[in-house]
C-alpha cells in the first residue's frame, strides 16, 4: 500500500476507527454525560471534557496536543482556528486547523463561563489518564467497544471521514499533521494558502450541507476559452485529475474564472453515467475517467455505484433499478464513468 493510497489507507485503517454515525452517537453520549450533573463546577468540569472530545473528532488532533493549547492565544475565535504548535512556537512549526464555527463558540462560552465560577482557566489542563476513562465510559455508554472510543481512534475516525469525503489527501495531511517525503509533489501547484482555503471550503460545506452534490474536485483553473454566450474551462485538480466546465459568460465574469483560480467542482451523482469495460466510450461527454467498481448499494429504486477513479478520488453514481440490471456491474468490475461540462457546477471561495 503507498502512503498516497485514499482506498488503501481506509481499508487498512477501518476496524479501528469508527463511521460519522457512530461518531455522532458518541457525541451525544459525551453531551448527556455532561449536562447531566445539576452543580456547576461538576458541569464544568465535565464540559472540559467534552470540548477536548470535539476538538479531536473536529481537527483529528493528538490529544497531547489538545492538552498543550492555550485557547486565548491557541484559538482564533474570529475565524475559528485552531493553532497546533510542534516543538517550540516557531511559525514554521505551526498548523492551523479550521473547526466549525459552533465548536469556537462553544469554547468560548465555556471560558466565560469558567471565568464567572472563579474556576481554572486552564481550560484544558486535564490529566489524560483521566480523559481517557471518561472517553472509554462514554464510548461504552453509545453502545461502542471503548478501544474505538479512545482519543488515537477518534483521530483516526476524522481522517477516514475527510477521505471518504473526497478530500484531497495533502488536505488530509496538513490537517492531521503528518509529514510525508512521498506526497511532496502533491503541493507543486498549490501554495499553502490554497491547501488552506480547500479545508476551510470542505469544513463549511460539511457544516452547512447546502448541496446534495456528492462528487466533488479541487483544483485550479489551468485555461479559459470564451466564447459568444459560454466559457470553457480546463480545470487541473489537486490530485491531477483533468475537468472540463462550460460556465455562461456572466458567470465567468462574475465569478472572476481565470487561470489560476482555486475553484470546487461539484457533479450530482445522478448526473454521472457508467459504461462497462475496459475501452473508452464513444461518446459526446467531456469528462471521462476510468476506474473500478468500489461498492454498490442497492436500493428499491435506484442504487449507488461508486467507482475508484484514482487512488484518491471516487465518483459516485445513481442508477435505476433497471440500468443496474443491464449493466450487470459487481464490484471490482472496469468502467467509466462520465459526465458532460455542462454538469459542472462550479464554486469559488
Amino acid at each position: 500500500m503507498t502512503p498516497d493510497s485514499h482506498a488503501g489507507m481506509v481499508a487498512a485503517t477501518t476496524k479501528k476507527s469508527i463511521d460519522p454515525v457512530e461518531l455522532q452517537r458518541l457525541e451525544n453520549a459525551f453531551r448527556n454525560w455532561a449536562s447531566a450533573p445539576s452543580g456547576i463546577q461538576r458541569k464544568l468540569s465535565r464540559k472540559r471534557v467534552l470540548l477536548i472530545f470535539l476538538l479531536i473528532r473536529h481537527t483529528g488532533a493528538r490529544l497531547n496536543e489538545i492538552l498543550s493549547l492555550h485557547p486565548l492565544d491557541d484559538i482564533d475565535f474570529s475565524s475559528s482556528k485552531v493553532l497546533f504548535h510542534k516543538g517550540d512556537v516557531q511559525k514554521a512549526g505551526t498548523r492551523e486547523v479550521q473547526i466549525p464555527e459552533l465548536l469556537a463558540d462553544e469554547i468560548k462560552s465555556t471560558l466565560g463561563e469558567l471565568q464567572l465560577s472563579n474556576a481554572t482557566p486552564e481550560l484544558f489542563k486535564i490529566d489524560p489518564a483521566h480523559v481517557r476513562r471518561k472517553f472509554y465510559a462514554c464510548a461504552e455508554s453509545a453502545g461502542i467497544p471503548r478501544e474505538l472510543g479512545t482519543p488515537e481512534a477518534i483521530r483516526r475516525s476524522r481522517a477516514i471521514e475527510l477521505m471518504q469525503s473526497n478530500v484531497p489527501l495533502p488536505v488530509v495531511q496538513r490537517i492531521m499533521g503528518h509529514s510525508t517525503p512521498n506526497l511532496a509533489a502533491s503541493y507543486v501547484l498549490f501554495s499553502e494558502e490554497e491547501i488552506r482555503k480547500v479545508e476551510r471550503l470542505h469544513i463549511e460545506r460539511e457544516n452547512k450541507r447546502k448541496t446534495s452534490a456528492r462528487n466533488s474536485f479541487f483544483g485550479k483553473i489551468d485555461k479559459v476559452r470564451i466564447g459568444d454566450i459560454q466559457a470553457g474551462l480546463d480545470i487541473i485538480s489537486i490530485d491531477g485529475q483533468s475537468i472540463h466546465a462550460l460556465v455562461t459568460k456572466d458567470s465567468q465574469l462574475r465569478l472572476g474564472l481565470k487561470p489560476g483560480c482555486l475553484v470546487a467542482v461539484e457533479v450530482k451523482a445522478p448526473w454521472v453515467i457508467l459504461y462497462k469495460g475496459l475501452e473508452e466510450p464513444a461518446c459526446s461527454a467531456e469528462n471521462r475517467f476510468k476506474g473500478t467498481v468500489l461498492r454498490i448499494i442497492k436500493g428499491k429504486i435506484n442504487s449507488e455505484v461508486v467507482v475508484q477513479i484514482s487512488d484518491r478520488t471516487e465518483l459516485c453514481a445513481i442508477l435505476t433499478e433497471y440500468s443496474c440490471k443491464s449493466l450487470a456491474i459487481k464490484k471490482g468490475d472496469p468502467v467509466w464513468a462520465v459526465f458532460n461540462a455542462a454538469m459542472a457546477v462550479i464554486h469559488v471561495d
